[in-house]
Order: structure tokens, then sequence, then C-alpha cells
């Protein structure tokens, strides 16, 4: 397997994704995202009142995030980290494979071009390897009761395992339990990368 250019760490809320992203990338010395913090205040405004997002809420966002991770060249996402070699951590949701090929492909998961000099042609995908935390809906809403001051309330959960599409062949991915203790966690990861 070629290396990753990112990291995916994907799964419900409450299954640790920003935890294990960020020990992730201070372990590998990548920098990390959280997509919760890029989500619009409609989004979040929604979600606080228990409302479910739908593809409409969640696909410019995503292609926000694609645009991050690819190496988007204009305001408010100015940043090369991909592109020039930086490899970067993305903790998101991510819940669906169209969802997943958005991050990889951009806008609907078509294969974007390039408007770079000397990149004509190139396909402007992203190297992702994909950190799945499965765990049990029981598992998760437990960790989500005791969680404060999060704007997804717990009450959401079962929409996010409605929703999830577990990855599957042929997604460059690995699987790894919310059961295991988080140092387990990221030692499955580092091993996987390296």
């Amino acid at each position: 397997m070629a290396a990753p250019g990112a990291l995916l760490v994907m799964g419900v809320s409450g299954s640790g994704k920003s935890t294990v992203g960020a020990l992730l990338a201070s372990e590998l010395g990548w920098k990390f995202y959280d997509a919760d913090d890029y989500h619009p205040e409609e989004n979040r405004m929604k979600m606080g009142k228990g409302i479910p997002l739908n593809d409409q809420d969640r696909i410019p966002w995503l292609c926000n995030l694609h645009d991050i991770l690819l190496s988007a060249s204009s305001p408010p996402f100015v940043n090369r980290d991909v592109a020039s070699g930086q490899h970067v951590v993305l903790a998101c949701s991510a819940l669906k494979k169209v969802y997943r090929d958005i991050l990889i492909r951009g806008e609907a998961g078509a294969p974007q071009k390039r408007d770079e000099p000397g990149e004509e042609g190139a396909l402007a995908e992203v190297k992702l390897l994909v950190v799945y935390l499965a765990g049990s809906f029981e598992v998760i809403s437990g960790r989500l009761r005791k969680r404060k001051g999060h704007f997804m309330p717990p009450e959401l959960l079962q929409s996010q395992f409605d929703t999830l599409e577990p990855p599957s062949a042929p997604e460059n991915f690995i699987q790894i339990s919310v059961d295991k203790d988080l140092s387990e966690i990221i030692a499955a990861v580092m091993k996987t990368v390296k």
C-alpha cells in the first residue's frame, strides 16, 4: 500500500474520532483537522435542536473538507498541506461511502482537475487511509451520555447508526474496535501507516 497523504478517522458521534485523530497527528507529526470545526452555523443549530443532518446539509461541508485536504487556494480555506507534502489527519464522521468519496475526489465524488501550473490533467484526489472506529450502539451511547458541552445531542446517535455505511473493499481502510484501549488503537493505526 502506498503511503497515504491523509488519514480519515471516521465513525459515529462518540466513537472517539477527535481524540484518536489528535493523538495520531501528534504521534506522526502530521497536521490535525476536526471536521466539526468546519460545520456551518446552520448545521450546528439543526443538530443542537435534535434534527439529524441530511445530504443537503452535509455535501457542501464535505466539499469544503475536501478542499482543505487537497489544497484549496481560495478563502476561507487557504491551505496547501497535502499538495505541499504535508500529511493530514482529519476526524470526520464520513458515515456513507459517498461522503468518503467526496473527501477523496470533491464535489459528488467526481475527479476534479487541478488549476495549478504544471499540474494539467492531474486528478485532484486525496490519498486517504480510512480509520474506522467501530462500536456498538450501547457502548457509544454510554460515552455520549457522559460527554458535556458538545453540539451533537445523544438523541441523534440512532440516526447516525441508521446512516452508517461501514467501509468495505475496495476502500483503503482499517477497522478498529472502540472497545480497545486508546494506546492499542493508536498502535494499530501506526503499524498500518508505517
